[in-house]
């Protein structure tokens, strides 16, 4: 649902721009979060970002310093690319690092 070639993306940002990881930050904060989170809990499920991740599967998380989400994921591992779905199923988020630009990639599965 977020990889593929007739994957169409929900937001681009240009990954030229000199603030494009700030921009992406603030975009899946208003994008992505309250499709995530529910009200007063801030807790959702992410696929380990970088090698092993499915292997360990879903892991609950809080992000207790909002935003910058992607842009801590990508001084660890590199790439901002991560997958995240809601708590109670009902959305999947993520974000891609293609050729030029940052994707956010939001699917209802309700």
């Amino acid at each position: 649902m977020v990889a593929g070639f007739d994957v169409e993306p929900t937001l681009t940002v240009d990954a030229a721009t000199p603030d494009a990881l700030k921009q992406l930050d603030l975009q899946w904060h208003e994008m992505a979060w309250p499709l995530l989170t529910a009200p007063g809990s801030e807790a959702f499920l992410i696929l380990p970002p970088g090698s092993g991740g499915v292997a360990i599967g879903w892991v609950p998380v809080k992000d207790i310093a909002p935003p910058g989400l992607p842009s801590r994921i990508a001084a660890v591992t590199g790439t901002a690319d991560f997958v995240a779905l809601s708590a109670d199923g009902t959305h999947l988020c993520a974000v891609t690092e293609e050729e030029y630009e940052y994707w956010i990639i939001i699917r209802s599965l309700d």
